[in-house]
């Protein structure tokens, strides 16, 4: 394809998204579907412009003094994939193109609004409705996280210790140009890839079939380490979904104790059960929410009750560019519903002198700190306790990492992580100890 018919396939790809509300990954698969003569390096540069357009798509909008796809499209051409006017010009006219740039195009790439004077959604690219959220959570620094959640995410990568050694994970995805990541000992990175370039084949690695590693964003190692030292004990994952947090316990239990993983839609937890078996974990129970009385047999029984709540995903913008401008009120209303309805039903199964990890991945204080607040108002029996004191437990974090951490928690002993000070996806932590 030439690139004036791969920018005309992004702006439609974005039309498709905006018109009918589809996530981006499936409009992106709807197209190169309807697009057979489309090659691998099309399809990832198209996509690549796509979801760079959806990441700013504020502050593009803006320096374009016009909004809609194809303002934005060609804004992400010129300010961010840096091509020059002429650039642009030649490729809207060339077979398939698009069509010829305006005059008040024309005037947006010679003279661009600048985001000096622009308010803070603008510069922080997010919807304007959520910057009461962003200045409560971030303050100040509202513009700059904002700006964290709208960059190209890397690829995280958890070593899985039951199968073999950070050092040879290591040796093994040399290639592909990992590198220890900061904070954990076994956590890797690789590099966030260029935007019209395919990610690395990071599952078609044979160190991957043999199960020494999983993609796993930082953010989410950070928030499983916080279940703290839990070797023999009895754990329960109760929002367990996919696996990929139960995986990580199960590392740190060392296949010794009882790992139990619950999720309430029950389609999810098949895929836990396919990844746990190439992980080589042997202490894990399924219990599936089809059977009546699933966990009845748990109630006060539990040395950790690990609950990865349902959430807005705000804290994952990064990796879904899309989410953020679909998020309406009614959502995030819902899912605070949600959120303490979860907290007050695990907290059955958390013995006295037992734990319970609260953890989503979002931005706000209204699924955060709110909900905590709220569960402990009514539950006088828990007590916050320092999230960071069962990260040192795990036995995971280095000793920068941990000086980092600690920066990050506030006095209640809660710890928020977030692209800007992680280079993670956001994620908010709050330990919880049963008194009685």
């Amino acid at each position: 394809m030439r690139d004036g018919a791969r920018i005309a396939a992004a702006i439609a790809a974005l039309e498709d998204i905006e018109l009918h509300h589809r996530p981006a990954r499936a409009a992106l698969k709807a197209w190169g579907e309807a697009s057979r003569y489309a090659g691998a390096k099309d399809r990832a540069w198209v996509a690549g412009l796509v979801l760079d357009a959806l990441r700013h798509r504020r502050s593009l909008a803006w320096r374009m003094r016009l909004d809609g796809a194809r303002a934005v499209v060609l804004g992400a051409l010129r300010f961010g994939w840096g091509w020059s006017d002429d650039q642009i010009a030649d490729a809207m006219l060339g077979p398939h193109g698009p069509g010829p740039l305006s005059g008040q195009e024309i005037e947006a790439f010679v003279r661009p609004t600048g985001p000096d004077d622009a308010p803070p959604p603008v510069r922080g690219d997010y919807p304007d409705w959520l910057d009461p959220h962003f200045e409560r959570a971030f303050g100040a620094s509202r513009e700059e996280e904002g700006a964290a959640l709208a960059a190209r995410a890397p690829v995280d990568l958890r070593v899985n210790t039951l199968k073999t050694t950070v050092e040879r994970a290591l040796r093994a995805l040399e290639p592909l140009g990992a590198a220890p990541a900061p904070v954990l000992a076994n956590a890797l990175r690789l590099p966030a890839p260029h935007p019209t370039a395919r990610a690395a084949p990071v599952e078609a690695a044979p160190a991957f079939q043999k199960g020494w590693f999983e993609v796993q964003d930082l953010g989410s190692q950070i928030a499983a380490a916080a279940a703290g030292e839990i070797k023999g004990k009895q754990v329960l994952d109760y929002c367990a979904g996919g696996g990929g947090k139960t995986l990580a316990l199960a590392a740190g239990m060392a296949n010794t104790g009882q790992l139990y993983a619950y999720d309430a839609d029950a389609r999810r937890l098949s895929e836990a059960v396919k990844r746990a078996a190439r992980a080589a974990v042997r202490n894990l129970q399924v219990r599936s929410p089809l059977k009546p009385g699933a966990l009845s047999d748990l109630e006060a029984r539990m040395d950790v009750v690990f609950v990865d709540a349902p959430c807005t995903g705000s804290g994952t913008w990064r990796r879904h560019p899309d989410a953020k401008w679909r998020l309406r009120p009614a959502q995030l209303a819902r899912r605070v519903e949600e959120q303490n309805a979860v907290l007050a039903e695990a907290a059955r199964y958390v013995r006295p002198g037992g734990r319970l990890a609260y953890v989503t991945c979002s931005a706000f204080a209204e699924e955060d700190e709110d909900r905590v607040g709220a569960f402990l108002a009514a539950h006088p029996g828990f007590a916050a306790t320092p999230a960071i004191a069962q990260v040192v437990g795990s036995g995971l974090a280095s000793d920068a990492g941990l000086e980092q951490l600690a920066g990050r928690q506030s006095r209640e002993g809660f710890i928020r992580i977030t692209p800007h000070s992680f280079g993670a996806d956001g994620f908010f932590i709050a330990v919880l100890e049963r008194l009685r």
